[in-house]
């Protein structure tokens, strides 16, 4: 288990874990933190909770790891094969399937596309719902952690890419930037967070900025900005 050792990079991840587990049950930072990260004009937003009956709802797994003494989470690029979202940056996860938890759900989809094994990771709770509007899609984030980096194995038919990111760098605000892009023929302001060559926007941004600024809770981001290893 995280935390039975005495390396301090080990106790200092399983005070993390605990940390964000409490916060989880508690009220979250919600829409207010989501919207950081929304573009610019957004045609047609609304809130979950107004389309709930008549979405798509799919989950999506927020899985926690550490590597090198530092707590990560996994994103994916999507192919150019899937159905929606071609290219583009996301957590494992999916549709629904008739009877499953969202917690099932965004596991089974990240054995699918990660062969990630379901039987190892501990649920710490949800974020906030968000609602995409091209898809027609409600994504309902599950937070999950394991004791170890997991060993990917990616889809061939679903992932381009593997990205796993530590959360110190998503922590630092100067990672969080701004830009300007043509989107269906209009100029749009497009919030982003930089990590190497990838710049992870729209609903897979929104999901991380309320992740954020649970993170910016705990004390140990407040006291040092300059990326405290998490």
């Amino acid at each position: 288990m995280i935390g039975d050792g005495k390396n301090n990079g080990t106790i200092r991840i399983y005070k993390v874990l605990q940390f964000l587990e409490k916060e989880l049950k508690g009220p979250k930072p919600g829409l207010e933190a989501q919207l950081k990260m929304i573009t610019n004009p957004r045609s047609g937003h609304k809130v979950y909770y107004e389309v709930e009956d008549s979405c798509n709802k799919a989950g999506v797994l927020v899985l926690l790891y550490p590597w090198m003494d530092r707590l990560h989470l996994v994103l994916t690029r999507r192919t150019k094969r899937v159905e929606f979202h071609q290219g583009q940056i996301s957590f494992p996860g999916g549709r629904q399937e008739k009877g499953e938890s969202f917690a099932q759900t965004a596991l089974r989809e990240a054995q699918e596309e990660l062969e990630i094994d379901s039987s190892s990771t501990r649920i710490l709770g949800e974020l906030t719902p968000l609602y995409i509007p091209p898809s027609n899609y409600c994504i309902y984030p599950v937070v999950a952690t394991i004791d170890v980096r997991p060993d990917f194995q990616p889809s061939a038919l679903e992932v381009a890419d593997v990205i796993e990111i530590p959360l110190d760098h998503l922590a630092d605000p100067k990672n969080a930037r701004k830009e300007m892009r043509t989107i269906r023929g209009a100029e749009v302001e497009v919030p982003f967070y930089s990590f190497k060559e990838y710049k992870i926007w729209g609903a897979t941004a929104m999901v991380l900025a309320e992740f954020v600024e649970l993170l910016k809770r705990h004390k140990g981001v407040r006291r040092n900005n300059e990326n405290q290893n998490l």
